[in-house]
């Protein structure tokens, strides 16, 4: 599958950015100007049923590593950084374990390779009961979807990715159906895990529980090159709480001794 991509940067070793369920590359623009500053060139891309990629009858990570591989080869990246947050964090941690030597360095943000169980069923349900056809802007669309998700700043989230079509109507830029069908096996632990040696940092957020410390022992198994990096007072978007330390945190391990 061909992915939309945006590239920030046009010099410097490559870095390859994977967003999370219900995100897009353009989360991740901010961010990307920043870590071009430092001599890096940026590629956020849209994963399969997101953003303005194409849309597919499965979301399971054995297809998004795929779909990741087409991407590198055909703009002959060579060994780029992959750098995933949620979602696409086990993208690239399936990715390293089908196709190694193909990348320098991962970084795996706020996720583990382990199962989760269903907890966006409410987005969805609130997603769902926004009549497209009725809606006249965000405005109401956000009134229907407080109703099922409280907090301001994901309901702003969710909604970027409704957009006015060439007709004029509103639209998602998410699948919703097939996210729905395929939620549990997104929350699963990834199949076949084999062991991964390259260098590997995983990032996560001090009120986040996506990473426990019960995790490290079993991240450690699979990842025994990996170090785990905690960015005090963040949650799940460790990126867009503490885009600063983030980047830090990042730039420390990619510019470290041996990184290509």
């Amino acid at each position: 599958m061909k992915l939309f991509f945006r590239q920030t940067g046009e010099t410097g070793p490559a870095i390859v950015i994977l967003h999370g369920l219900f995100g897009s590359s353009d989360n991740w623009l901010t961010i990307s100007k920043t870590i071009a500053a430092q001599g890096y060139r940026v590629f956020l891309l849209d994963q399969r049923n997101h953003g303005q990629s194409p849309r597919a009858n499965d979301q399971d990570y054995q297809a998004m590593a795929a779909d990741l591989r087409e991407f590198l080869i055909d703009q002959n990246l060579g060994t780029p950084n992959l750098v995933g947050h949620s979602m696409g964090g086990k993208t690239v941690m399936q990715y390293a374990m089908l196709y190694p030597g193909t990348f320098a360095r991962l970084v795996v943000v706020d996720i583990a390779p382990k199962f989760y169980p269903i907890h966006h069923a409410e987005i969805l349900r609130g997603l769902k009961a926004i009549d497209l056809a009725g809606i006249k802007g965000r405005t109401d669309a956000d009134a229907i979807l407080q109703q099922y998700e409280p907090i301001v700043p994901v309901r702003q989230f969710l909604l970027k990715n409704l957009y006015r079509n060439e007709q004029g109507g509103f639209d998602w830029r998410i699948n919703i159906p097939v996210i729905e069908r395929e939620l549990h096996g997104i929350g699963e632990e990834l199949t076949n895990p084999s062991v991964v040696t390259d260098p590997t940092l995983f990032i996560r957020g001090s009120e986040s529980p996506y990473i426990v410390d019960e995790d490290i022992p079993a991240i450690k198994r699979i990842f025994p090159n990996s170090q785990i990096e905690t960015i005090q007072g963040a949650g799940h978007w460790v990126q867009a709480e503490k885009p600063v330390e983030f980047v830090e945190t990042l730039m420390a391990f990619l510019n470290a001794k041996g990184a290509k």
